[in-house]
């Protein structure tokens, strides 16, 4: 309709404009300026009516050029761009964006957020603060790059606020061990980002590293580990020698005494205290963690024992999982390091390939696991043997210094205590800050 009116509007312009040129005077003049300009009107207000007239639009060779009069859909599938170095792409048919980020840009966004900082302190303490933060990125940065996909956690928003706050306490505190520490977290934070309880914890452990002593820290450390790492190894004394150069490790101080540092976790909410009952006795604890080692076993010259190798030869297992003893050598056992274990069991097998034998590993068949699980079965249980495994057992402990410490130590503990969730991220990056070869925490 809109544009019948325009095309009346111009029909009645060139009728005018001829009356003008008929009869020149000032009444045909005015008709056709005003014609005109309600053409002029309509052309430039009305969309439906600009929508009939050609844009010329100037473009490059290799550009491609879009002109809408209106709505506009584009389905072209051929979308050629051209980015540079480390520029990021994005291009549109359904939303599509790749954000890459170097460590370049990792820096960057460090440094960004620590701008928010800067501002609180006074020009006395910013160049220390300054200093101690960049202590800090030297650390953090290094950690986040080995770890693939790591250097992604910059560009999401909640990472970038814990980031902050990492800032503040490194910016804080004047241990240079925290800034490994806060490190650790903050990558911590990157492995279990879609667990919102462990965020939880990660990030009440940040707030408590600039908080918490020397002492204190070392103590939930130690005891962090005497409830976490045992070794997979079913060589009694393999295992003990792995244990033994893991608290060499995280021993790296005098262990606290009495129970201040304990009442100083309860303060951080790092532990809770335990009024009733005491902790279990190394004695006790580690012989039931790690049973395997102190089980009786399989007298060799019984019938148990023969029928412990046709066992294994029916099921296709190898004799060597049958090993001496250790603790007394007239028995043998399952090299595990208890029964639970027997499942995580990997086999070795050889394959040829290409002229060459390779080793490939191989999880045990639910047969072979019910197999060696009545194995265990055939185990001695003389109450008089398992204690004095278990004495030998202690012996063997006691001849290593680092585990001799931490008997001496964790035996001497007077209040019974459980560790928290955010105690146990705190405590576990710093013992991945002392051993980096620890698994990630569960």
């Amino acid at each position: 309709m809109k544009i019948i009116i325009g095309l009346i509007n111009l029909i009645a312009l060139i009728g005018a404009i001829f009356w003008w040129l008929e009869a020149p005077d000032w009444e045909p003049a005015v008709t056709s300026l005003a014609l005109f300009g309600g053409l002029l009107v309509q052309i430039f207000i009305n969309d439906e009516v600009r929508s009939k007239i050609n844009i010329f639009q100037a473009f490059n060779k290799n550009s491609h050029n879009y002109q809408v009069a209106g709505n506009q859909v584009i389905t072209d599938n051929k979308i050629i761009q051209h980015n540079g170095g480390v520029s990021q792409q994005i291009h549109a048919e359904n939303l599509l964006v790749n954000l890459g980020i170097d460590e370049k840009r990792a820096r960057e966004v460090f440094h960004e957020m620590n701008l928010q900082l800067r501002r609180e302190y006074t020009q006395e303490a910013l160049t220390v603060a300054d200093a101690r933060v960049s202590a800090f990125e030297n650390s953090l940065m290094p950690k986040m790059e080995k770890v693939e996909g790591a250097l992604a956690a910059f560009t999401d928003p909640s990472f970038q606020l814990l980031l902050v706050e990492a800032q503040k306490i490194a910016a804080a505190t004047e241990r240079p061990a925290d800034y490994d520490l806060l490190a650790e977290l903050l990558l911590h934070r990157f492995e279990k980002g879609d667990n919102r309880i462990a965020r939880a914890g990660i990030g009440f452990a940040i707030d408590m590293v600039d908080k918490v002593s020397d002492d204190a820290l070392l103590g939930l450390t130690v005891a962090h580990a005497v409830q976490s790492f045992y070794p997979v190894t079913g060589d009694i004394n393999k295992g003990l020698d792995v244990l033994d150069d893991l608290f060499g490790k995280i021993i790296y101080g005098q262990l606290p005494s009495a129970d201040e540092w304990l009442d100083h976790l309860d303060v951080l909410n790092a532990v809770r205290l335990i009024s009733f009952g005491s902790l279990n006795k190394i004695e006790n604890y580690f012989p039931q963690k790690l049973s395997g080692y102190v089980d009786v076993g399989i007298d060799k010259n019984s019938e148990n024992f023969v029928i412990a190798l046709k066992i294994l030869d029916e099921n296709h297992l190898p004799r060597e999982l049958l090993v001496d003893h250790g603790l007394d050598d007239k028995y043998v056992r399952l090299l595990v390091t208890s029964k639970r274990e027997i499942n995580s069991i990997i086999l070795l097998k050889s394959v040829a390939q290409n002229g060459a034998t390779h080793s490939t590993p191989v999880s045990l068949a639910e047969k072979q696991i019910e197999a060696l699980n009545s194995i265990y079965s055939l185990y001695s249980q003389d109450d008089g043997l398992k204690k004095k495994n278990i004495d030998s057992f202690m012996s063997e402990w006691n001849s290593r210094k680092n585990l001799k410490i931490l008997r001496e130590w964790w035996d001497g503990i007077p209040t019974s205590f459980a560790i928290t969730s955010a105690g146990k991220v705190l405590a576990h990056s710093n013992a991945q800050r002392c051993d980096s070869n620890l698994p990630s925490l569960n």
